[in-house]
């Protein structure tokens, strides 16, 4: 048995440039992250997969984020998981496994936020046209609008697959 990928808790560096993959578990992100491989393996870049964990998008009252502290910890832990099985899930779907550099990123923080502060530097963001939202009707989701509109490096959305589509 391997040990598993091991998974960063900070936002990846900006040097080298490499290909940063959103991803929140949702099947556009897999897609996306499966794409992020391709692009990757052929400029011979490292693949940096992100997943942003916004534990409290209102905040927290004073004194109240000690007492979360632990749930927010098991999120974390949680996404971490989530992340090692969608590279796996894609992985074993791929006819050709990436071989390349690999990171695993976990950060805290509002997801577009922090998405977009991770680009500068970057050769490429590759995101889903759609994640978990509950907006389906929507040919972009918030976090890809956002992507192509903000990004510090060139964005790629990926939408779903021609029989996926709705």
């Amino acid at each position: 048995m391997t040990d598993p990928l091991p998974v960063l808790g900070e936002p990846p560096a900006a040097a080298p440039p490499g290909v940063l993959a959103a991803c929140d578990g949702s099947d556009g992100s897999l897609w996306a992250l499966d794409r992020a491989m391709t692009e990757a393996q052929l400029f011979a870049l490292p693949l940096y997969v992100l997943a942003v964990v916004n534990p409290s998008p209102t905040g927290y009252p004073p004194g109240m984020a000690e007492l979360v502290r632990e749930s927010i910890e098991r999120l974390v832990d949680s996404m971490a998981d989530g992340l090692r099985r969608a590279v796996a899930t894609v992985q074993a779907a791929r006819t050709e496994p990436y071989q390349g550099e690999l990171a695993l990123h976990v950060v805290l923080g509002n997801v577009i936020e922090v998405l977009l502060s991770c680009t500068t530097g970057q050769h490429t963001l590759v995101v889903g046209a759609r994640g978990n939202g509950g907006f389906t009707r929507l040919l972009l989701g918030s976090v890809s609008s956002a992507a192509v509109h903000h990004s510090a490096c060139p964005v790629l959305i990926v939408p779903a697959p021609p029989a996926r589509r709705q």
